[in-house]
């Protein structure tokens, strides 16, 4: 039986203990379909297990909710934190009061017990990329776009799309994160826009026909730039 409808019938097996005194526990336990020892301890004010506040909790309702609040404003802002920034939030308000750290598995029991927040992968994200998700930025280009080719007749067949993908200069891997129940699809982590780039990118043209992966490094484009001010090449080679 649900958790939900388990309460539920919990609590209509005591209000009908309280308003029927001749009414017993376990006609009252088969009537409601609940656990007879459960409901005899429920009637002595034993709490529930999941209103119960366990011992080992570290931290109080009011610093719980303020994590879960920073944690909610972090991810609005692009910037989810891992398992581990979380566990260093609640050290921080321990330290506060010269408690001990929190355990090892804290943070994921701490998300876990939160309705508000899930764990998800994320995908590293530039930042100057973030700021272009604008739907009035996205309309007005291909608008643009479609007026160009209106404007100089251009052919579908020389309509090219260009595919990209990209990875970090010192980040390998996707990692761990906390967000909002209500966020879809991955999570995405803003970076301040200052690692180097390394750039994939396939091209195929509107009949189907596709090119080569190209790789792109930023030190390459910036070297082949130098020798043609220097005089070396021609920039024309590579366009």
């Amino acid at each position: 039986m649900p958790q939900s409808n388990n309460e539920a019938n919990m609590l209509l097996a005591l209000r009908a203990l309280q308003n029927d005194p001749k009414l017993g526990l376990r006609p009252a336990a088969r009537l409601y379909q609940v656990d007879y020892y459960a409901l005899r301890r429920r009637q002595k004010g034993i709490q529930s297990r999941r209103d119960t506040i366990p011992n080992s909790r570290r931290l109080s309702d009011l610093e719980e909710q303020i994590i879960v609040q920073f944690i909610l404003d972090l991810d609005s802002r692009g910037f989810p934190p891992r398992l581990r920034g979380v566990e260093e939030m609640a050290n921080r308000l321990l330290a506060d009061r010269d408690a001990s750290p929190v355990g090892k598995r804290w943070a994921s029991n701490f998300v876990r017990r939160q309705p508000d927040l899930k764990t998800r992968f994320f995908r590293k994200y530039d930042y100057q990329r973030a700021k272009c998700e604008d739907p009035t930025i996205i309309r007005d280009w291909f608008r643009l776009v479609k007026n160009t080719i209106a404007k100089y007749g251009i052919s579908l067949a020389d309509i090219y799309n260009f595919d990209e993908t990209g990875f970090m200069m010192g980040v390998i891997a996707s990692g761990m994160v906390i967000t909002g129940v209500e966020r879809r699809g991955k999570a995405k982590s803003v970076q301040p826009g200052n690692r180097e780039w390394v750039t994939v990118i396939q091209c195929c043209l509107y009949c189907a026909v596709v090119l080569g992966e190209n790789v792109f490094y930023e030190t390459w484009l910036f070297i082949i730039e130098m020798r043609a001010l220097l005089g070396f090449i021609s920039l024309d080679s590579f366009i």
